[in-house]
């Protein structure tokens, strides 16, 4: 373990496009390379009831639209005006207008035009009328993407959880886009 947050050594790094990433985060202007937070162990709590009755929340880490930021849609470039500083709720009843320019991802191989890939919220209450989940929670959550690991650990992530506890959620999905 390592650092004050007990995340895996850099060095123990699963996932082999770390250095792409790094060399795209350098592109952007960042002087400090990206450094992959990981634990060593994966925090894991078992469901106390099945999935099947479970109520289960939806956490995001795409952006609500915000007009006059930029182009946001499917395709566009990436847009750092577009990214979002606190916690949001929205109402898992509704499609909500959520975007990802905001977020470093693959611009060459797609365009972000199938929301169902990067929000899931639909599939989900497609699950919970099938029956393979007991419920969709009320409200889905957005997670800010622009923090630090402190910030992320110690405000963003208790005010997640007290929200996905608000809504009674017994477990949730985390879409990181």
């Amino acid at each position: 373990m390592s650092g004050r947050f007990g995340f895996a050594p850099a060095e123990d790094r699963p996932i082999p496009y770390l250095d792409r990433i790094r060399r795209y985060y350098e592109t952007l202007g960042y002087g400090k390379p990206y450094e992959w937070a990981h634990y060593v162990e994966t925090p894991f709590a078992a469901l106390a009831k099945p999935l099947a009755e479970s109520r289960v929340a939806l956490v995001t880490t795409a952006a609500p639209h915000q007009p006059g930021k930029g182009d946001q849609g499917p395709g566009a470039p990436y847009n750092a005006a577009a990214k979002f500083y606190s916690v949001y709720s929205g109402d898992s009843a509704s499609d909500p207008d959520l975007r990802i320019s905001h977020i470093a991802i693959d611009r060459d191989h797609t365009t972000a035009e199938d929301i169902g890939s990067w929000f899931p919220l639909r599939e989900l209450r497609r699950a919970a009328e099938e029956g393979r989940i007991g419920e969709v929670a009320p409200r889905f959550h957005g997670a800010p993407t622009n923090r630090s690991h402190a910030a992320t650990i110690e405000v963003d992530a208790p005010e997640l959880l007290a929200r996905c506890r608000e809504d009674g959620a017994d477990a949730a999905v985390l879409a990181a886009n």
